[in-house]
């Protein structure tokens, strides 16, 4: 089977030396294993996601010499196919809907002991688990805000034992537990990350996942989500993240580290990869 690997950027800003690094160790890779390479526009955030950012990726990632294969998947495109697994997740009882704001989740888990998710967010205090279903829905249906989220002890019961492979290290054991209850939907977005990843993945067959070390740890989530919706798991590499002069992540706020910004100041292709150690 020939393998598939896919860069997946999210419109929702200019792309960075970060993201310049990863595309091209992604594209590299895929050459490197006469793979297929797939481009996604991971654009489920309407309120942050923007035409001129997803037309700017395309002219960037041209003009770094990166190709891919057409049509392009756009994930807000395909809302029917995540509505459809969160259903399969929702009829064997793994999802419920809270209603705490994130003022409340705050304030409930000020405790500096409170256990915290491996980004450092609070986990979820449980507080609307157990509220009768009847009850769950007639708050919906009033139109009061809230995420639907996973069940993780139930799903980690039903999943039973996960791993990954990653290429560089063993067979890691993943652990979503240490996520606590992740958000799966929200009223305004009906699904998340982990679970627009999962069924994009899938679909398009993809079988080798390149993206940053940031997003090592929530691996474990999408393991579990393959295993809970009968998915094949892609291997993964997780590389190394370029960071500023403060040893921090690049963010798309960072101006001065676009590729535009670095392309009108006069850069080349060969100077990005220069740049960024390739």
């Amino acid at each position: 089977m020939q393998p598939v690997f896919r860069f997946a950027p999210s419109p929702n800003g200019a792309l960075h030396l970060g993201h310049a690094f990863s595309a091209l160790t992604d594209f590299a890779r895929c050459r490197a294993a006469g793979g297929r390479f797939l481009l996604r526009i991971e654009d489920i955030d309407r309120t942050r996601s923007r035409p001129e950012y997803e037309a700017g990726i395309y002219d960037d990632l041209r003009w770094l010499g990166l190709t891919w294969e057409e049509p392009v998947r756009r994930q807000s495109e395909h809302m029917d196919a995540y509505a459809a697994a969160l259903k399969r997740l929702t009829d064997v009882g793994l999802i419920y809907a809270s209603f705490l704001s994130r003022a409340e989740i705050a304030a409930a888990t000020a405790d500096s002991s409170w256990p915290r998710d491996p980004d450092g967010a609070p986990l979820y205090p449980g507080t609307d688990r157990d509220l009768p279903p009847e009850g769950a829905a007639a708050r919906v249906a009033a139109g009061a805000h809230y995420a639907l989220r996973l069940r993780m002890d139930r799903a980690i019961a039903v999943a039973g034992p996960l791993s990954w492979e990653e290429e560089g290290e063993a067979t890691v054991v993943a652990n979503p537990a240490a996520w606590g209850d992740v958000v799966i939907a929200r009223k305004e977005t009906p699904t998340s990350y982990h679970l627009a990843v999962t069924v994009d993945d899938a679909v398009q067959g993809v079988t080798h996942v390149v993206r940053g070390r940031d997003l090592y740890h929530a691996t474990s989530v999408h393991v579990l989500l393959q295993r809970l919706l009968g998915l094949p798991s892609p291997a993964y590499h997780h590389h190394r993240l370029i960071v500023d002069a403060h040893g921090r992540k690049l963010a798309k706020s960072d101006r001065d580290t676009s590729l535009r910004a670095l392309r009108e100041a006069g850069a080349t292709p060969a100077d990005i990869r220069r740049v960024v150690g390739l």
